[in-house]
């Protein structure tokens, strides 16, 4: 299978604190990646360094081949244009976890914006956005604004916003974390419709039995490591590494 991720020497540091310290990690086409790990292990800027929201310090990332938000010149990386690294980004969807909507604008407005901001077809935009709405279970809140739905409703808004655009790649950073329990399911199971489509999905999330059932890889992380990567069953029923069984002990 053919690699939709590639990242090699991922570094970066806040002021003198490490928070990614060396990151290898490749993702497979079509594949669901989850990333687990305690807070302040480095998932959230990991995930943001792919699409270039956060800048290495050092290394690189690759996304179907391409290097993201930097050029090869002569024996270094230089910053790409702001104009370039936007195009790049508009094949690399991004699910946040405060959803992230504009409120000012309807559901439907707030699905076509993307596209519509980068020349696409206005009714080819509407169409698709309608489509997307209905599938995530939406379609009669298209006149609606952001602040009449629940948190989970918004969170699968942000999740139809993602995929206008027909990305690849589709990051999700903590989509569960800000919504009541009882809301949690309904965004995991759009999350879970996702797996299996073609589209690469990497997920950071502290939900265990989401990655258990939908991941087809699960990657550890502490201390801006990856400490251990292996099958839900290898990470879950046989982890290898002692920082890895003590995290699991206390979140199963």
């Amino acid at each position: 299978m053919s690699t939709a991720l590639e990242i090699r020497g991922a570094t970066k540091a806040f002021g003198d604190k490490p928070v990614l310290r060396g990151i290898d990690l490749d993702v497979a086409r079509g594949s669901v990646t989850v990333i687990l790990g305690p807070s302040g292990s480095g998932k959230s800027t990991l995930l943001r360094a792919i699409n270039h929201l956060e800048k290495l310090d050092q290394g690189f990332v690759r996304v179907a081949g391409e290097l993201i938000g930097v050029k090869v010149k002569g024996d270094r990386f230089v910053e790409l244009h702001e104009r370039d690294i936007l195009t790049q980004r508009s094949r690399i969807g991004f699910v946040f976890q405060a959803f992230n909507l504009f409120p000012h604008l309807t559901i439907l407005e707030n699905v076509t914006e993307a596209p519509i901001s980068l020349a696409r077809d206005v009714a080819e935009s509407r169409e698709k956005a309608l489509i997307l709405l209905d599938r995530v279970g939406l379609a009669d809140k298209a006149a609606a604004y952001p602040r009449q739905l629940s948190g989970g409703q918004q969170q699968r808004v942000a999740i139809a916003r993602a995929l206008v655009l027909e990305p690849e790649l589709i990051l999700f950073d903590e989509p569960t974390s800000a919504l009541d329990p009882e809301l949690v399911r309904e965004v995991l199971d759009v999350i879970s419709g996702l797996a299996g489509t073609g589209t690469t999905l990497v997920v950071v999330t502290h939900e265990i039995g989401f990655a258990r059932e939908v991941a087809d890889r699960v990657v550890f992380m502490d201390e801006g490591v990856i400490v251990e990567q292996g099958t839900p069953a290898e990470i879950f029923d046989t982890p290898s590494h002692p920082r890895t069984r003590e995290f699991l002990s206390r979140v199963l």
